[in-house]
């Protein structure tokens, strides 16, 4: 049967989502091009370039390492031992995710100066990424055969060997995949960074835009950072492997067994009381505590300030509606086309918008800022420029939930309606979207919950005078004004996990029960 072809008006969509996504990379391509090879030669070989470089390297490698044990630990902990309360242990595991790096980071140089530099940024990467290890690995654990474990324990091997020789090498694709979200992440984060007085890629070309030298250098350094976002795809692929994991026969679905840690018990539970504390408890008691510091009432106390903090959330609260809906109209003909046609173009479309995955919001902003001043001037400084760079950025995340939402309505449906005589726009609207919902929705509430804690993309492109919890709280912590910084801080910490609640709790049961994909 002959594959059904793209309407002309989808696959015209399509590549404005996927060309958006380009602009930046061929923006920053020409930005760095025009400096010259001699220019771009003196400027890359300079002790500084070598030592940006060694702290990303150092950084990345030890915290997607440090990410990937403890992340499995705790996996192999709540999914396959008795650990007492392990359903809270369970969730605690991932409330670090609602809350944003530079708000830990906030926490943590509040609480001890002396955290600055290495140290710190590794700590604060390491407590608020590893939940991007611990999710994979915990699902593919659930979803193993527990007849491999128990055959290997049959033959007399002892746990750790077990889990070395028969877990471990099934957990590679979670676990590989794991670190590559950590390893991206680290590789673009810049708040949390430059509160901690720590010189990455990301900060340096912050610190070059703003001195305003020369144009080059911000692009060249931008350059040097894609290259390596690429070489972390690139490892991950050849590290991965094309190995199979998946079962090759069917059978029933059944639990694998706990080990029983008996007297044991109370040490991983103090463990992981401990992580929580360090996790979850120094983010919000730090909060906490600068909102009882008698210099803060200044700033809790007055009408003016209690409006300003008002207008800052409003600010968040729109700029992540807009964002959202934005970067939905941008993955809803993406995530039809990739679901209901085949054929090379649309893969291509599709692989080009996921390359946003591994470029940096500040690489993103700094391209459309040279666009629009040199190219389009009067969408400089707006907020539409804005929002545009929220729907690149974020747009492979919202990608990935419309895709699944509607691979989960069946086609067999859509068929049926366009034999009653139902038109093309008519079925997606009255068939297709009603069933994709659950998973639209949740799409577009990560989506919302990602751009109101940005922070980079929205210092370089947000309008003069606007302020949103994010800008607010840097421009406080830069000048280590924490008290002030903290009421800010805490709605921003609050509404994100209230948000990120909803989402589980609105959306996680529809996308469990979700129906099963038909062949």
């Amino acid at each position: 049967m002959p594959a059904r072809r793209p309407a002309a008006g989808l696959l015209a969509a399509c590549c404005l989502a996927s060309g958006l996504v380009l602009l930046p990379l061929g923006v920053t391509a020409v930005n760095a091009a025009d400096s010259g090879f001699a220019t771009a030669i003196a400027l890359l070989w300079r002790p500084l370039v070598g030592s940006l470089l060694v702290n990303t390297l150092m950084l990345i490698t030890s915290a997607a390492t440090c990410c990937a044990l403890l992340g499995t630990a705790a996996a192999w902990f709540v999914e396959r031992t008795d650990l007492p309360l392990r359903n809270l242990w369970a969730v605690l595991a991932v409330v670090p995710l609602a809350i944003p790096p530079f708000i830990s980071s906030f926490a943590w140089i509040s609480l001890s100066p002396g955290l600055e530099d290495f140290t710190g940024a590794l700590l604060v990467v390491t407590v608020s990424y590893y939940p991007l290890v611990y999710l994979p690995v915990a699902a593919a654990l659930r979803q193993m055969d527990p007849a491999l474990e128990e055959t290997a324990r049959a033959l007399g091997l002892n746990p750790m060997t077990i889990f070395l020789r028969v877990v471990l090498p099934q957990l590679r694709p979670a676990l590989l995949g794991g670190m590559l979200l950590v390893a991206l992440d680290t590789l673009v984060e810049f708040g949390a960074f430059a509160l901690l007085r720590f010189r990455t890629f990301t900060t340096a070309i912050y610190s070059a835009y703003r001195a305003g030298f020369s144009g080059a250098e911000p692009a060249l350094l931008a350059m040097v950072l894609l290259v390596l976002c690429a070489l972390c795809l690139t490892a991950e692929h050849f590290v991965r492997g094309g190995a199979r994991y998946g079962r090759l026969a069917r059978g029933t679905r059944r639990m694998a067994l706990r080990y029983n840690l008996g007297s044991w018990r109370a040490a991983p539970c103090l463990v992981f009381a401990l992580w929580v504390v360090l996790t979850i408890g120094v983010p919000l008691g730090m909060i906490i505590y600068w909102l009882t510091q008698p210099s803060a009432a200044a700033i809790t106390a007055s009408a003016y300030s209690f409006s300003d903090l008002i207008s800052c959330a409003w600010t968040s609260i729109y700029l992540g509606l807009g964002g959202a809906a934005l970067t939905m109209a941008l993955a809803l003909p993406l995530g039809i086309m990739a679901a209901r046609y085949d054929g090379w173009l649309v893969t291509l479309l599709e692989r080009a918008a996921y390359l946003a995955q591994s470029v940096p919001g500040i690489v993103v902003a700094l391209a459309l800022v040279s666009l629009t001043v040199h190219g389009l001037r009067p969408l400089y400084q707006s907020n539409l420029l804005l929002l545009i760079a929220y729907a690149v950025v974020f747009l492979p995340l919202a990608l990935v939930s419309v895709r699944a939402a509607f691979m989960q309505a069946q086609r067999a449906l859509e068929d049926a309606g366009t034999s009653l005589g139902l038109g093309g726009v008519a079925v997606l609207v009255r068939i297709t979207l009603p069933i994709a919902a659950p998973g639209l929705g949740a799409a577009a509430a990560m989506v919302f919950i990602a751009v109101m804690t940005e922070l980079t993309a929205t210092l370089l492109l947000a309008p003069i005078g606007t302020q949103s919890l994010a800008t607010q709280i840097w421009s406080d912590t830069s000048t280590l004004a924490f008290a002030a910084a903290a009421p800010y801080a805490a709605l921003m910490a609050g509404m994100s996990m209230a948000a990120s609640w909803l989402l589980a709790r609105r959306f996680g049961a529809a996308s469990i029960y979700a129906p099963a994909v038909m062949p």
